[in-house]
């Protein structure tokens, strides 16, 4: 009988820790699809007086349409991230017959930015 309980116990176990992994892949599509409209960030004056350069790392969920629906930061300089979002919310990508994740890295040069506003 115990035997019987550790079987069920392991096979219950497993298929709560394997399952989810499963469906997550299925559900994530990464891909790299073409870029119609890509939006320059505006370079925060707290960083242009700083004279601070870096990259921001992110994720783009894109709708079937090609706007961006959500924008998950994976990393960069806390001052460049909001700037970077906010370009990011305004690209565009080409059409696709379902939604992808697209990885990004948005980078930031004094020289090669200008100070405008959005």
């Amino acid at each position: 009988m115990k035997r019987f309980l550790a079987a069920t116990f392991l096979v219950l176990f497993s298929a709560l820790v394997f399952t989810p992994a499963l469906f997550a892949q299925q559900d994530q599509t990464e891909t790299t699809c073409k870029i119609v409209n890509r939006v320059t960030p505006h370079y925060p004056e707290m960083a242009r007086s700083m004279n601070l350069r870096g990259s921001v790392k992110a994720e783009a969920l894109v709708a079937p349409n090609g706007t961006v629906k959500f924008v998950d930061v994976k990393g960069g300089h806390p001052v460049l991230v909001q700037a970077a979002q906010h370009a990011i919310y305004k690209w565009k990508w080409a059409p696709a017959s379902h939604e992808t994740r697209e990885l990004i890295e948005v980078r930031f040069n004094p020289q090669d930015l200008d100070g405008g506003g959005p």
